[in-house]
């Protein structure tokens, strides 16, 4: 049960130092409540206060983190059924799977493509997280050496080993190294030597049920046994039977606070879909939707892979948190002295749209982005933080008059009502009212001309 901020005080040294960054004890315990802030960042805090309150205030479905570096990844950590209630807090990972049954130029194509199959869209780099290692015949070595071939060739690559075998298991996650796997292949035949294994290499366990109640019982005698860190599969290797798995175990971890459900979940388009990739990647979309951590496809390609990508950036973007970017000067295709200067705000999707269309002007231009906390146009200027007094002082600290010989300043269509406060604002420069959608953009800075 989650403790209260009084609770929390009473646990902490009441020092007030503000070495946590925050003034007051009782102000870090109320944000700690909140899940806003980390006991960890208390110095002074004893290891058995940690413990509990850490083992308290843990989100209903634990957090579980893999690789290292650029191969990190997080999954789980989630603390409500609908993303409107609060947020999803770790997008979906996405696993390509490679098979010792495979040949070594099927293994090669896929690694390629897990490799330079990377999108960027509003600012988020979008590519697969994982790949999945199956060790499929019980041949050791080649299980190992096809560990070792992903790891040199995949640096961005979290591992999950998949295999029955625990002496073949010890081996491949010896040659991971500091790239943490997932141990995949508890189940109730194994789960006691697994158990041991995990907690010696010190790696999250994949654990395996036939249904729900079979999977239960296994993380129910694994915890028991000291093990913490698990991402559940249910077992269901249908459509129907995954989504309605995955919403039973997220909604009694949630709702119930039933704790040998309170996993992230991992999930087999790849069993599913009889070698359909196209019908893989739709099973996956439902998955996406309701729930999994981990969804594992036999391949990717740029066409089926893209729609994914933007459902889990639509799914995992806060909705309580516009997505911003950093309030600065941006030259865009090489501006020099007598560039043109435009002014927008930090709204993420307004940036990337106008910085887009500039490009494709071919104009070279300098683009100041003030920040407005995340709100488009009009919005900010309705809520007061894009007027003409802001943009001014924005103007004036960031240093663009040195960069210039003509000081004029494009502002968007919609700010027209603000020109007049603006040229009182500054009265060193020009204010032009720029075209109001970004889209008539290149064709009015083909017609701007620094003499006129």
């Amino acid at each position: 049960m989650a403790l209260t901020g009084i609770q929390i005080l009473k646990m902490l040294p009441k020092k007030n130092c503000g070495e946590c960054d925050i003034p007051t004890c009782l102000a870090f315990a109320m944000k700690v409540a909140a899940g806003q802030a980390e006991i960890e960042t208390c110095p002074y805090v004893s290891e058995e206060a940690k413990e509990t309150i850490g083992e308290a205030s843990a989100p209903p479905i634990r957090t579980i983190k893999l690789g290292s570096g650029e191969a990190a990844f997080t999954a789980g950590g989630e603390t409500c059924l609908f993303r409107h209630e609060k947020r999803f807090e770790n997008p979906t990972g996405i696993a390509i799977l490679v098979s010792t049954g495979e040949s070594d130029a099927d293994v090669d194509g896929k690694i390629h493509r897990f490799n330079v199959m990377e999108f960027e869209r509003v600012g988020v780099i979008m590519r697969a997280n994982l790949i999945a290692v199956k060790d499929d015949g019980g041949d050791g070595a080649a299980f190992t050496a096809l560990v070792t071939k992903v790891i040199d060739q995949a640096p961005k690559a979290a591992v999950i080993l998949m295999s029955e075998n625990v002496d073949n298991m010890k081996d491949a996650a010896a040659v991971c190294g500091d790239r943490t796997p997932l141990l995949f292949g508890a189940t109730a035949d194994n789960w006691q030597a697994m158990g041991e294994l995990a907690k010696e290499v010190n790696c999250p366990l994949g654990v395996k049920g036939k249904n729900l109640d079979d999977l239960v019982e296994i993380t129910e005698n694994l915890v028991k046994a000291g093990v913490k860190d698990m991402i559940i599969d249910t077992g269901a290797r249908t459509l129907r039977a995954a989504f309605e798995d995955n919403v039973v175990a997220r909604r009694s971890a949630v709702k119930e606070k039933f704790k040998p459900l309170g996993f992230p979940t991992i999930t087999l388009p790849c069993e599913m879909a009889a070698g359909d990739v196209m019908m893989e990647a739709m099973i996956a979309s439902v998955l996406m939707a309701k729930y999994s951590g981990i969804v594992v496809l036999s391949d990717i390609q740029g066409d089926i892979i893209f729609p994914l990508f933007l459902e889990q950036l639509n799914i995992f973007t806060d909705p309580q948190r516009p997505m911003v970017v950093q309030e600065d000067i941006y030259p865009i295709g090489g501006p020099d002295e007598n560039s043109p200067v435009m002014i927008t705000c930090n709204f993420s999707l307004t940036y990337f749209i106008v910085s887009g269309e500039i490009e494709g002007s071919k104009v070279p231009s300098w683009l100041l982005i003030k920040d407005t906390e995340g709100l488009s146009v009009l919005t900010a200027w309705a809520a007061g933080k894009f007027g003409a007094d802001l943009i001014a002082q924005f103007v004036n600290k960031s240093g663009i008059a040195d960069k210039v010989k003509k000081h004029e300043l494009i502002i968007p269509g919609y700010l027209a009502t603000i020109k007049g406060e603006l040229e009182e604002e500054l009265p060193d420069w020009t204010i032009t009212i720029g075209p109001r959608e970004a889209g008539h953009l290149p064709a009015f800075l083909k017609e701007w001309s620094p003499e006129a």
